[in-house]
């Protein structure tokens, strides 16, 4: 399910270890007061514990929350570990994510801002 997850508008990681014993209440707060962002919103907000082997996702379906659990069996996610800040995702880097690899790719086309003649 979160591998090809296509209902949210937007992607928003927890950066650093998430506290995975806490249910969809506690998760919920943590995006409102911590991250100060809306979790009634058209958002996914996935969180990773210290292991980096599991995964919760929070959604909310317009009557009520979504709480999504993934456990891999082999491996780790490439979890940001840099701070208690929530990062939005573009569609790739949660890809990349969701296959196991670094949401920021060293040797991936970067995006062009603006275009010099030389």
């Amino acid at each position: 399910m979160l591998n090809d997850f296509r209902g949210a508008e937007k992607v928003y990681i927890a950066c650093g270890y998430t506290d995975l014993r806490k249910g969809i209440d506690g998760l919920a707060t943590l995006v409102q007061r911590q991250f100060h962002l809306d979790p009634f919103s058209n958002t996914l907000f996935l969180f990773c514990g210290y292991r980096r082997d599991r995964i919760k996702g929070l959604y909310w379906e317009g009557d009520g929350f979504v709480l999504v659990y993934k456990r891999l069996e082999a491996g780790a996610f490439q979890w940001p570990r840099n701070g208690d800040e929530a990062r939005q995702l573009t569609g790739q880097q949660y890809r990349w994510l969701m296959e196991g690899l670094k949401i920021e790719q060293p040797k991936a086309h970067k995006a062009v801002t603006g275009l010099s003649m030389i």
